[in-house]
């Protein structure tokens, strides 16, 4: 079965002076909310991010990111023996999923293993160049790579995933 890579276009920032961090926010938000509907999917999700704090930040973030639905996860070494439906790394997955959210710059060299891949396009230009790169990376590697807008605060009900 192919790689199927989507990448989610995210929203321009208006703030100048606060891009880096809302592009930062922004790629944990929806990070988190692909992760939840991945896990309501059925499916195990891998959030792999740039470095431990990030990885601790999106651990926050998902306790507290939906009150009326909590998404089971984890970080490396904690959890059950599997773990949980979602973990979160900045070290390569040690167990089988089939999901992976890229937070990374570049593409992991794991990515093969799993049959759906979420990437996101910033609207800062070297963040959005980094992008680029990775969708040719994906390309490389034989991948099925499409992109959409990511979901506005207006339409969150409506997420439409690939499947």
């Amino acid at each position: 079965m192919q790689t199927q890579v989507m990448f989610y276009q995210l929203e321009e920032e208006k703030r100048e002076n606060e891009a880096e961090n809302k592009t930062a926010e922004q790629s944990h938000f929806h990070a988190c909310l692909q992760a939840a509907n991945f896990y309501r999917q059925n499916q195990r999700v891998f959030i792999y991010s740039a470095d431990q704090q990030t990885a601790h930040q999106l651990d926050e973030l998902l306790w507290a990111f939906q009150p009326d639905s909590f998404v089971p996860h984890n970080l490396p070494g904690e959890g059950p023996r599997n773990g949980a439906a979602v973990e979160i790394s900045w070290q390569p997955p040690t167990n089988r999923r089939t999901v992976l959210i890229n937070l990374t710059s570049t593409v992991p060299n794991f990515a093969n293993q799993f049959s759906h891949i979420i990437d996101f396009v910033p609207s800062d230009e070297t963040l959005k160049q980094q992008a680029r790169e990775r969708y040719k990376g994906y390309r490389q590697w034989g991948f099925q790579v499409d992109n959409q807008a990511a979901p506005t605060s207006s339409n969150l009900n409506n997420v439409n995933q690939s499947s």
